[in-house]
C-alpha cells in the first residue's frame, strides 16, 4: 500500500477532480451524499490520512471535542459513562474529529473550574457527560463555544441535551411488573440527585396512578448521598413484592443485600434495573432492565455538536432516545 496517498490519487481512481475529493473528505457542500460516501470509503481503503495539524492551522479549528465526565461517574465500579465515551470517540472519528476526555474531579467541580483544554483553546466544543452541580452547569452555560449535555438536562440552562427516554422506560417497566401481578412496588433512587433519577421516578409514579395504586412514602428508598456516593439502602419493615431501581448497579447492590438477609430473588421479591450495563448480566439472577441505546445517543450527540460548530446558531433543545425492556430472570409472576 502506498504510504503517502494524496487526494489526487483518490481523484484519479474515481475519475473526479481533487476539489471534489477535498469537499467530500471535509463534508462540504457541492458533492452528493452517495459520492461523498464512495470517496471516504476509497480513502480509507487506500490508507489516506488527513494532515490534521495543517488542516487545523488552515481552517482555525482544533478538530477536537472535549468530553467532560464528573469523577464520581468513573470509579472502578462505573462502566456506563466510559462505555458511552468510547462510542463518542468512534463516531467523532468518522467526522475527522478526536475526543479529549477530561475527568472533572470533585474539587474542580466544587470550585467551578473549567478544564485547561477549554482555556488553551484545544477543543472546538464540549460534551458534558453525566450530571454536574448547579454551579458548574451555570458556568458551562457561560462558555462561548458549542456545548451539549449528554444523559442529563437542566430546565434552567439553555443548553441542548440528548437523553434516554427515562420517563417512558420506567413507566413501561412498572407496567410490566403490574402485569405480572405486583401491587406493592418500591422505587429506589435519590430523587434529588440527577434529572435521570427524577424522570425514572415520575415514569414509575405515572404507572401507579394509571392503575389506581397509592404512592407510599416508605416505598421510595434512597440509594446515594448528595455527592452521588452509594449508601446502604434502608428497607421498609414490610417488604414490597418488587423494586424498581434507577440503575442496574443499584439493583445489583440491592439484590446482594436481600440475599444477605435471606431473601431469594425472584422467588421472594422481584428486582428490576435500568441501563442494561455490565451489572445486568453479572448479577445473579440476571436483571430484567431497560436497555439504553448508547450507540444512538452517541451518534445523535456527535451529530449535534458538529452541526453546532458549523453553525453557531443551531439549536436542538432536549432530544429523547428511546430504550427497550430486556426481560431476564429477576421478576416472578404472582
Amino acid at each position: 500500500m502506498k504510504s503517502n496517498v494524496t487526494m489526487r490519487d483518490i481523484a484519479d481512481k474515481l475519475g473526479v477532480s481533487s476539489v471534489t475529493v477535498s469537499k467530500a473528505l471535509n463534508d462540504k457542500d457541492g458533492v452528493s451524499e452517495e459520492l461523498k460516501e464512495k470517496i471516504k470509503q476509497l480513502a480509507e481503503e487506500m490508507g489516506y490520512r488527513y494532515n490534521a495539524a495543517a488542516k487545523s492551522m488552515r481552517e482555525g479549528f482544533s478538530y477536537n471535542i472535549g468530553v467532560i465526565i464528573p469523577e464520581r461517574f468513573t470509579g472502578e465500579s462505573q462502566s456506563f459513562y466510559l462505555k458511552m465515551y468510547q462510542y463518542i470517540t468512534r463516531v467523532l472519528e468518522t467526522y475527522g474529529y478526536y475526543g479529549i476526555l477530561h475527568i472533572l474531579d470533585n474539587e474542580d467541580e466544587e470550585h467551578v473550574n473549567l478544564p485547561r483544554i477549554y482555556y488553551e483553546k484545544r477543543v472546538d466544543g464540549l460534551i458534558i457527560l453525566g450530571q454536574t452541580s448547579k454551579g458548574y452547569i451555570e458556568k458551562i452555560q457561560q462558555v462561548e463555544m458549542p456545548k451539549l449535555f449528554l444523559d442529563f438536562y437542566d430546565e434552567h440552562a439553555d443548553v441542548d441535551s440528548v437523553i434516554t427516554d427515562n420517563f417512558y422506560g420506567a413507566y413501561e417497566m412498572t407496567n410490566y411488573l403490574i402485569r405480572n401481578g405486583h401491587k406493592d412496588i418500591a422505587y429506589v433512587g435519590n430523587l434529588y440527585s440527577t434529572s435521570s433519577i427524577q424522570d425514572r421516578f415520575l415514569g414509575y409514579y405515572k404507572s401507579l396512578l394509571e392503575h389506581r395504586m397509592i404512592l407510599r412514602d416508605e416505598l421510595v428508598l434512597n440509594d446515594r448521598d448528595e455527592r452521588g456516593k452509594y449508601i446502604d439502602i434502608e428497607l421498609p419493615d414490610k417488604l414490597p413484592t418488587a423494586f424498581v431501581c434507577n440503575c442496574d448497579q443499584v439493583a445489583h447492590n440491592l439484590i446482594n443485600k436481600l440475599k444477605k438477609l435471606g431473601y431469594a430473588v425472584p422467588n421472594d421479591v422481584s428486582v428490576v434495573g435500568f441501563d442494561n450495563d455490565i451489572y445486568a448480566t453479572i448479577t445473579e439472577p440476571q436483571l430484567t432492565t431497560v436497555e439504553v441505546d448508547i450507540e444512538e445517543m452517541a451518534n445523535t450527540a456527535v451529530k449535534f455538536i458538529i452541526e453546532k460548530i458549523k453553525n453557531k446558531n443551531k439549536s436542538y433543545g432536549r432530544v429523547l432516545v428511546k430504550g427497550r425492556i430486556i426481560i431476564r430472570d429477576s421478576v416472578r409472576k404472582i
